[in-house]
Order: structure tokens, then sequence, then C-alpha cells
């Protein structure tokens, strides 16, 4: 098939750093597993519907939940985001994402944070919280469901934030607190004021036209099925997919 996707031996390479060391028995072929777990995210696929090339989808599946649960996707998109990011500007934003009904069971392990998923008008979501670099490419990840104020995820996205000069954000991100928070950190906030604010805020308009960036990083990232549509029940392994999606359309 001319389709199928297949890593390269640079994108191998670049990879390499953040595998996971082998016991006992060697892993079977790298390059051949990590092109199918790709390959089926990408589009969409049941394990069982991945194309033979790769191998069986036990083999495909095994691989995807053990590094998923061990977060090795979040370190590949981490560590290569940490070595190549503009850090000047930095940009913040959410998005949601459509919960399949194989995923939209609300309840969760006893003791946990349940599925991150939340009734919106839309439907059940979760909500996608992300920072990017200068050229809108991802660098930090968080999710919470769909209903959760875009403050929440903020607060927690906040002390990972890079050392920066900027932060661009929309008006949803207009607050006195998270200004002097970015304050304290070194970062000039680049957002605009609420309309409810009696006093004007007054922001860079022409830097700011910029924060598009980071909307188009969220439509690319949804150019991924299993990103677009949430089918995975553990949030865990939700992220690694837009994790994965992430890695491979603006670090690799």
């Amino acid at each position: 098939m001319s389709d199928l996707y297949w890593l390269t031996d640079e994108q191998m390479a670049r990879l390499q750093p953040h595998f996971p060391k082998s016991h006992g028995k060697p892993r079977v072929d790298d390059r051949r597993v990590l092109s199918g777990i790709i390959f089926v995210n990408r589009n969409g696929l049941r394990w069982r519907d991945a194309p033979p090339v790769y191998g069986p989808h036990k083999t495909l599946y095994n691989r995807w939940k053990r590094w998923s649960e061990a977060g090795v996707f979040i370190r590949m998109m981490e560590g290569l985001s940490g070595a190549q990011a503009e850090r000047r500007t930095l940009m913040i934003d959410a998005t949601y994402l459509k919960a399949h009904r194989t995923a939209s069971s609300l309840a969760g392990k006893k003791g946990g944070l349940g599925r991150l998923i939340g009734r919106t008008k839309g439907g059940m979501n979760t909500k996608l919280h992300a920072v990017t670099d200068a050229n809108g490419r991802p660098i930090s990840l968080f999710m919470t469901a769909g209903q959760v104020s875009d403050y929440t995820g903020a607060a927690a996205l906040l002390d990972s934030l890079p050392k920066a000069q900027w932060l661009l954000g929309d008006r949803g991100y207009d607050a006195d607190w998270f200004r002097d928070a970015l304050e304290a950190k070194g970062i000039t906030p680049c957002i605009p004021g609420r309309k409810s604010r009696t006093a004007p805020i007054r922001y860079d308009k022409r830097r700011y036209k910029s924060r598009n960036r980071i909307e188009i990083m969220f439509g690319r990232l949804k150019d991924w099925r299993r990103v677009a549509t949430r089918y995975d029940r553990c949030p865990t392994v939700f992220l690694s997919a837009i994790a994965l999606a992430a890695t491979v359309l603006f670090w690799l």
C-alpha cells in the first residue's frame, strides 16, 4: 500500500534516546511497530484493522498500551521540544475533543481522576489545554473534562512554563491572578481584556496576531482521527495519542 507510514532512519535516530531500555528478550523491530502505531492513530483504526505489514496487531496494541502507561510518548514530545522549541514567545489555548460512545463512560477507577470527560452543549467532550512555542509547536499538554474552565488548565500549566518574554492568550485567560503569576515569572502577558472590565487592558495588538498559530496547531492535531475523536477510555492513553501526533507533526 502506497499510503502506509514508515519512520525514516533519521527520525528513528532522534526518537531512540527516549525509548525505554529492553530487559530480557529483545523487543520486536521498533521501526516497524512504531510506524504501525502511528498509522493506526492517524487513521483512527481498530488495532485489529492494522495492515499485516506492521506485524501482529496484538504486538502493536501491547506496545502502545505499555509505553502509554509508562509515559514514553509524553517524554518523546517533551524531550524533542526541549531541544528545538523557540521559547521567546509562548502561546496558550484550549480546544474540545469529542468523546465517542466507547469512551464516554463517566465512571473511572476507584480513587482515580475519572475519565476526564464532561457534558457540554456539544455533547460529551474532553478539553485539551496546550502551551506552544513561538512557531505554534506544542511543548506542554494538559487534559480536563470538557466543562472545566480555561483557568484550571492555565493554573496547571503555569509551573511548567519555560523562561520566556511573552505569553499570548485570548480573553478566556484574562484574570488578574494569572497576569500577576506571569509577571512574577518574568513573562509579559499579551492578553486582551474581557469586555466586562471597566478599565481597558493594553496589549500588543501586532504581536497578538501571531496567536493564530496555536489554532492552526489544534487543527493539524485534529487531522489525526484518533485525536479528533476520543475512543480511549483511559485518559493517560488518550493523552499519549495526542503527544504522539504532536511529536510526528511538529518535532520530527
